[in-house]
């Protein structure tokens, strides 16, 4: 034994890790969105986990967040790190676009699933290393607003499939905000912004506040404020529910134009599904336009689950062009951990294998290999027992991982090939060449 101390091996605070049969239900969920966005003809691509900092910090308002790298061997007085990792997925994107234009077709339709890091306080629902399922369509001088609509279709029909428990998808549009500040007198219309998101984490009163002291509105613009996004109304109908606030002017119009237009196309989702929320800001410079936020109904104090919205110049910090665009971005993680803290999730077996093969004898190891590369040969997830050992264990090891079967090759020269349903118990006799196992219920839902 060594004299060195023990290291306690507890994982990091904020990273989150997985037993095999968690992480099993988890590879079947990327595979489930995967698929999905493939069927609307998203196509994969990978960033670097780590980009320049003036990349990352194009964004604004996000150095707080950002971890830089640094070597552990660079010498005491170099602070010059210049890179950092990515904290979400739009800005990596962004630069990917600008760097690989001119080999690009437009309309550009990506989907990234990938890990991004924040420097955050971890808690219920924030993680610093956490995976993030993003959409985006990217084009030059103009995105078709039918694009807007397209996004959140894509994720209700994700967000379906894997069974997560009843959600709303909230959207609104930052001219509608815009619009309305400018027409009540507020000279800097994205200051109030900023302040009029944070509504969900210190409630109205807390914003009223910080639009009188920060802002410096009067009162009669904080009551418009607050008017404003205590709105939210399915359909279309949002429209006269602005109306009857009496603001006018010509941004607050196109808002509430393209507000319509969205909710129009996505009035054949299910009832309260798709809901128009005018307390939905989005906080970030770089929305122009369609904003989204998913949350779940039983939980309303958790945090958002999808987000996202068109921005119009973002790609514009990497290259002298115009290129729009509109996203959506699911946030893997902080969904699938909720639900398993919840007891909600349904755990996969420990092992990938569909049958687990024994080794009868160390004379008859060989055999048994083989009749295990004659399994997998046909498509079949095999594992071969380790040593040869008494059959209880081996079968006992087959289930405690979860295997559905275990396979027996000849114990002697006259003997058959037989397979045991663990489920069933039963055990018969079995062809190397045509034996299936019976189908599962490949179900990726919570």
């Amino acid at each position: 034994m060594s004299d060195a101390p023990i290291v306690r091996p507890l994982p990091v605070s904020g990273f989150p890790e997985w037993l095999p049969e968690v992480r099993i239900v988890e590879q079947r969920w990327l595979d489930t969105i995967r698929a999905i966005f493939e069927r609307y003809g998203f196509c994969s691509v990978e960033t670097p986990s780590v980009e320049a900092l003036d990349v990352l910090l194009a964004k604004g308002e996000t150095s707080q967040e950002v971890y830089t790298l640094r070597r552990l061997q660079a010498d005491a007085d170099d602070d010059s790190a210049r890179l950092g990792l990515h904290f979400d997925l739009t800005v990596p994107f962004a630069r990917y676009v600008a760097a690989h234009f001119n080999e690009l077709v437009f309309p550009f339709k990506r989907y990234q699933m990938q890990r991004v890091w924040r420097g955050e306080r971890p808690q219920e629902g924030r993680f610093r290393e956490f995976t993030q399922c993003d959409i985006d369509v990217i084009n030059v001088d103009r995105v078709p607003l039918h694009f807007d609509a397209e996004l959140p279709r894509i994720v209700h029909e994700v967000l379906t499939t894997l069974g997560v428990p009843p959600w709303t998808l909230n959207i609104n549009n930052r001219k509608v905000l815009q619009g309305f500040y400018e027409g009540i007198g507020i000279g800097d219309p994205l200051a109030v912004i900023r302040i009029a998101d944070k509504i969900d984490k210190i409630g109205a009163t807390g914003v009223a506040d910080l639009l009188a002291t920060q802002a410096g509105l009067d009162a009669a613009q904080v009551r418009a404020c607050l008017d404003l996004a205590a709105i939210r109304v399915s359909g279309s109908g949002v429209v006269d529910e602005v109306r009857r606030l009496g603001v006018k002017g010509e941004l607050l119009d196109e808002g509430l134009d393209e507000l319509a237009a969205v909710l129009d196309d996505l009035a054949d989702l299910p009832a309260g599904s798709v809901v128009a929320d005018l307390s939905i800001a989005r906080g970030l410079d770089y929305y122009t336009g369609t904003v989204y936020e998913a949350k779940f109904v039983d939980w309303p104090d958790f945090g958002s689950i999808c987000s996202g919205g068109r921005y119009e110049n973002l790609a514009g910090s990497f290259i002298r062009r115009s290129l729009p665009g509109v996203g959506i971005s699911i946030g893997l993680t902080r969904i699938f951990a909720k639900l398993f803290a919840e007891g909600l999730l349904t755990t996969g077996p420990a092992s990938p294998a569909d049958v687990l093969v024994v080794i009868p004898s160390a004379e008859r190891r060989a055999q048994a290999l083989a009749a295990a590369g004659a399994l997998r040969a046909r498509g079949l997830k095999v594992e071969t027992y380790h040593q040869a050992d008494k059959l209880q264990k081996q079968i006992r090891y087959a289930s405690r991982k979860g295997i559905g079967h275990v396979w027996f090759p000849p114990f002697a020269d006259d003997r058959a090939h037989e397979v045991k349903s663990m489920a069933t118990g039963e055990q018969t006799a079995a062809d190397l060449d045509t034996w299936t196992p019976p189908p599962a219920a490949d179900a990726p839902t919570a």
